[in-house]
């Protein structure tokens, strides 16, 4: 049902929360109560003064009565149905339940919203339990403690008589273990709940290094500027370690060559009216598609081509910058999904690869993906070459006809029970469960 034909039931339901009877709004407008009847009930078209005059006596503006819910609420509610879409919601209706019953329908975008937000927390404490190196000793330590407890503990439980001595060993040692169970426990929980974050981070200098370019949103002005890498690394990363520093230097010396290739103020003018295409920026200005993203993905946040993602990996899979888009978030370890073209691309060097996504489990909309695998450096005799793939994340389905792909985060937090490439069950269970 069109939007311009709820307008009745609109001024059916703000009457009804005001208080009003359908008499007194047909008194107040000076029009028939069979009349406002017919309208309330959608078999009368409104407008001109009469919709001035009710909006008027209802206490909203007219808009409110003719547009109905926010289209941002519309769009929530058609993005919830279309993650649990076993549910059989009837998406012709959308606007009519919106426009009928908005708080229903505010509180029913809020909840996919909060289940959203809880995924992406579980995605967070999955990565970090899985690859904090602190969490992972400690937590080692503790099994290794409740072994040897249960162990001696199944001794001492064992039917017939104990030596003495062994029995007191045996005391000793559940209370030794216990003791360290125990603070084992502390060390744990005041680190979860440290409040300084980077103090109970591991600091390894890529970690670093993304946290610096995170803060920065990825847009290093004074190399645009033509400041020398060294010099800008030594002001930004002052309380970077020394190998960070040494890793920002690296980083900020590819930006200055790239930032040289394709200067920042052609670039802006350039994508104001190509978009995001890395192939056609990359043919604008003579240079290779990975060049391209990466410039991209450096531009300001408020640039006219709105935000990318990019994500940098070598042969072994491992990132090398990740730069994350909130409907398409990128581990910070590497345990990532298979299925991403990024990976695909290192198999098939120096050719583009696009492809659709959609992030499973997620409301989300598509994103178009862009891969490409180059050689790192110039080629050397009898030497094979070191690749170095692209991929580029920007919003939205760049060409009609293509079919989305769902593809997951990692495997741990993917709802995606039958997908081939899974390594480890899912921490959310079956798809449509949450």
């Amino acid at each position: 049902m069109a939007r311009d034909t709820l307008t009745g039931s609109r001024i059916r339901e703000r009457r009804i929360i005001l208080g009003m009877k359908q008499a007194e709004l047909a008194r107040r407008a000076e029009i028939s109560a069979s009349y406002l009847n017919l309208i309330e009930h959608n078999r009368r078209r409104i407008g001109g003064k009469l919709l001035l005059d009710l909006a008027e006596i209802l206490g909203v503006e007219p808009s409110v009565l003719t547009e109905g819910a926010e289209a941002a609420l519309i769009a929530s509610l058609r993005e919830a149905a279309l993650h649990a879409s076993e549910a059989g919601a009837e998406m012709d209706r959308l606007d009519e339940f919106a426009g009928r019953f908005p708080g229903w329908a505010r509180l029913l975008a809020g909840s996919r919203a909060r289940v959203e937000t809880l995924e992406r927390s579980v995605a967070a404490l999955s990565d970090r339990l899985a690859h904090d190196p602190h969490l992972a000793d400690a937590l080692h330590e503790m099994l290794s403690t409740v072994t040897s407890i249960r162990s001696t503990a199944s001794i001492l439980a064992e039917p017939g008589e104990i030596d003495p001595e062994w029995r007191r060993r045996f005391h000793r040692n559940i209370y030794e273990d216990s003791a360290r169970l125990a603070e084992t426990s502390r060390s744990i929980a005041s680190y979860l709940e440290a409040e300084d974050k980077a103090a109970a981070e591991s600091g390894t200098p890529q970690e670093e290094v993304d946290k610096l370019l995170e803060g920065m949103d990825y847009h290093v002005a004074a190399i645009d500027a033509g400041h020398p890498p060294e010099s800008v690394a030594g002001r930004i990363g002052a309380q970077l370690s020394l190998a960070g520093r040494g890793l920002l230097v690296r980083v900020l010396t590819r930006y200055a060559a790239d930032a040289a290739a394709m200067p920042l103020a052609q670039v802006l003018g350039a994508v104001a009216r190509t978009g995001t295409d890395p192939l056609a920026l990359a043919q604008r200005f003579g240079t290779d598609p990975a060049r391209a993203m990466r410039r991209l993905a450096s531009l300001p946040p408020d640039a006219p081509c709105g935000q990318v993602g990019l994500a940098i990996c070598d042969a072994s899979g491992v990132f090398l910058f990740r730069k994350p888009l909130p409907d398409f978030p990128i581990p910070r370890f590497g345990a990532d999904c298979p299925l991403w073209p990024l990976f695909a691309a290192l198999s098939r060097p120096m050719s583009v690869l696009s492809r659709v996504l959609l992030s499973a489990g997620r409301q989300s909309g598509s994103v178009t993906a862009i891969a490409f695998a180059q050689p790192s450096g110039p080629p050397q005799i009898n030497r094979e070459p070191v690749f170095e793939a692209h991929m580029m994340i920007a919003q939205g389905q760049w060409r009609s006809g293509d079919e989305p792909e769902e593809v997951g985060v990692t495997c741990r937090i993917c709802p995606r029970a039958a997908c081939p490439a899974r390594r480890e069950p899912s921490l959310l269970g079956e798809p449509g469960g949450v």
